[in-house]
Parts: structure tokens; sequence; C-alpha cells
């Protein structure tokens, strides 16, 4: 279990809305830190959600954004305010950490000449899904209340926040932290990209029927 994983089972988002300042009613509503927010908008328990601007996410992403943080340096601020032990039980003792990683990286991906090609190219397949994502919620989105609900869309609903979260750590995250990431998702990332390519076949093979 990473430290991503250890904060949301210990720490609920109303729990640090309230240790960080924020007055939550008996309704679990606050009003919402990121807007001009008069009367409570925002709903807080596991997660949150602002009815008023839309704001949504898990108790990382609700501290992030409070401090202006990457998602890694949020997740720390959570275990140290809070004062949780993770660094033992997330990363084991260090000295074995280094040569377990080294050694299932160098297994895993010897077909890749360094982890700098790898790292981006999990890089472009995630800004790539994003964007797909992006164009399947507004697209496919249903109209009204009876119209049929597209796998695409639901896809799109339930990814959006998590590649925003995996190409937060790419990004912004420490060596360690990556290298525990492309050990622990990077066969998710590469089925995303057999996902994008089986869509855009599928599309492709659509087009040539209506043209028939």
């Amino acid at each position: 279990m990473n430290i991503f994983e250890q904060i949301k089972e210990s720490i609920t988002t109303k729990q640090a809305a309230m240790h960080y300042g924020l007055n939550v009613n008996q309704n679990d509503m606050v009003c919402c830190p990121f807007h001009n927010d008069r009367h409570p908008s925002m709903k807080v328990s596991e997660g949150y959600y602002c009815f008023g601007c839309g704001e949504k996410g898990d108790v990382i992403n609700f501290v992030a954004k409070l401090h202006n943080l990457s998602q890694y340096e949020a997740a720390k601020k959570l275990a140290l305010d809070f004062g949780l032990q993770i660094e033992k039980n997330a990363y084991q003792n260090k000295k074995q950490t280094k040569q377990v990683k080294t050694k299932t990286i160098r297994n895993k991906y010897q077909v890749q000449k360094d982890f700098e090609k790898w790292e981006q190219r999990c890089q472009k397949i995630l800004s790539d899904y994003s964007n797909w994502l992006a164009f399947w919620k507004e697209f496919y989105a249903p109209k009204a209340p009876n119209d049929m609900i597209y796998e695409e869309f639901l896809e799109a609903v339930n990814n959006i926040e998590k590649i925003k979260w995996y190409q937060d750590i790419l990004e912004n995250s420490i060596l360690e932290e990556k290298i525990y990431f492309l050990v622990q998702y990077g066969k998710e990332v590469i089925q995303i990209e057999k996902r994008m390519g089986e869509y855009q076949r599928e599309v492709i093979a659509g087009i040539g029927q209506n043209n028939d």
C-alpha cells in the first residue's frame, strides 16, 4: 500500500477541512474555498463536491488545491499534520526498497534503454488519454434523462480524476515515487494505450461503413 492509499484510508476530506480551519456545518456542508462562496455549497465527507463551481475529488486533491501543492506534497503534509506513520509502511526499509525497486525495474522494463524514455512514453499515453476522456465526457454526455448512456461517457467520468493523479505523479513527484508508479501501474498504462488504439480503429471502421 502506497502513501496515497494510506492517506485516503486514514483521513476523510471532512476531517481535513475541519483541521485546516473550515467551518463544516451539521449537514457536512462548507463554504467552498475555491470560489467566492457566501453560502455553504461544498459537501465534504470521504471526498468533496462543490455544487457551486463543480470542484470535486478526494482528500489529497482537496489539500493539494487548498495549499497549492502537488499530490505528493499534499499527501506528505496530511501525514505530518495528522501524525500518521507513513514512511516505514509505505516504502519499507530504504536499503531494501532501493535494491528491490532497482531489480524490478531492470527485470520488467529491459526493452526500454533507459528510465527517462519509458517515463516520457507514459506521460504521452496519459496525456493523449486525458484528452480523449475530456472529449468523451462532452461528446457522449446524455442530453436528456432517457438518453442512452454510452460506455465512453462512463469511462470518462470514472477515470478523469485518476488519470490527473497519475499525470501529477509523473510530472511533480520525486524519482522514487515515479519508479514506484511505473512498477505498480506500468501495465495499466500500456492497457490504456491499447484501449485508445482499439477506439481509433472502431472509429475508422465506422467511417468506412458510413461511406459505403
